[in-house]
């Protein structure tokens, strides 16, 4: 469960957040540098898992009307929302179909062509950024507030965020031997598809205080058993979704692994991909865990995990 602001969710509950239609309309600068105007926040349709946790997070899910398949926290979001599939594979009619009076989509939707169409539509559509940073989050979180008319809740959720932040840049400082950590995000026929830089994976890595064992390339890409040899991993990264989980054991004794010191010390570390890789406000609590696993000794509390925090989050 988020606490703290985080816990603003819980203080603003729901029936707190009217429906709302600007009295004057706001414009907000998105993604890829469009000043896109907003008259009327009262039907969100989400797209990215970061959007809609943000969103919920703001107590604004009344407005939600749909979200897309990576929406998978809260779990109610997909369970109870209308669904228009998956954030790269957007359908235009799908989505203006179900009459929202804003679209909300995460920077890498897509395909290019649906994404014109949607743009090119008298409904408002805003492009938010996703950075692999702490302050990318904080970006997020702003622009999603100015653009729903929330600002000052947005605000309270920032300070939340930029605070557990604060503690995990801690926590990074006393870590004086960073790991190298290797991420798999597929195996396939033995093969290792794993993350270079300018990755969700290599961002939450580094949070972590640890490094990316792949540096020679950006994005995701599959690599050979001499790569991962000479990448020379102290910690196998993977993700877990659902009805899917690698098994440590069968990973670390792959062609490959099976020479790198992750094997060697048995250090696997599996989460589930959305708390892992989303960059969204339990990002940072991501990143201390995934600290922790590599390293017991690097713990903290973070101020989110107050269970007792109201902070004055009302407009």
């Amino acid at each position: 469960m988020m606490r703290a602001c985080i816990t603003c969710a819980v203080l603003l509950a729901p029936a707190a957040f009217p429906a709302s239609a600007f009295a004057d309309a706001v414009t907000v600068k998105d993604a890829v540098g469009r000043n896109v105007s907003i008259s009327d926040a009262s039907r969100i349709v989400s797209i990215g898992g970061a959007v809609t946790e943000i969103l919920y997070a703001l107590g604004l899910e009344q407005r939600v009307v749909a979200v897309d398949t990576t929406s998978l926290y809260p779990p109610q979001a997909l369970k109870t929302k209308a669904n228009v599939g998956y954030l790269r594979q957007l359908s235009p009619e799908g989505v203006l179909g179900l009459n929202p009076s804003l679209v909300l989509a995460a920077e890498g939707a897509g395909p290019k062509e649906a994404v014109s169409v949607l743009e090119t539509a008298a409904v408002p559509y805003v492009r938010v950024p996703d950075h692999f940073t702490g302050e990318g989050i904080v970006e997020k979180i702003n622009l999603i507030a100015a653009a729903t008319g929330t600002s000052k809740r947005g605000a309270c959720l920032a300070a939340s965020v930029a605070s557990d932040l604060g503690v995990l840049e801690k926590l990074r400082a006393a870590n004086t031997k960073p790991a190298k950590v290797l991420f798999v995000l597929s195996l396939t026929n033995g093969r290792a598809m794993v993350a270079g830089r300018n990755t969700a994976a290599d961002g939450i890595i580094t949070l972590a205080g640890a490094q990316n064992a792949i540096t020679e390339f950006d994005g995701y890409k599959i690599v050979n058993e001499e790569a991962i040899v000479a990448a020379k991993p102290q910690a196998v990264l993977a993700m877990e979704r659902e009805g899917f989980q690698m098994k440590g054991d069968e990973v670390l004794a792959g062609p490959g692994f099976n020479l790198t010191p992750a094997a060697a010390n048995k250090v696997f570390v599996s989460m589930e991909g959305q708390y892992l890789l989303g960059f969204g406000p339990r990002t940072a609590r991501a990143a201390r865990d995934l600290a922790h696993a590599l390293d017991p000794k690097a713990d903290a509390r973070l101020p989110s995990d107050a269970s007792g925090a109201t902070p004055p989050c009302a407009d």
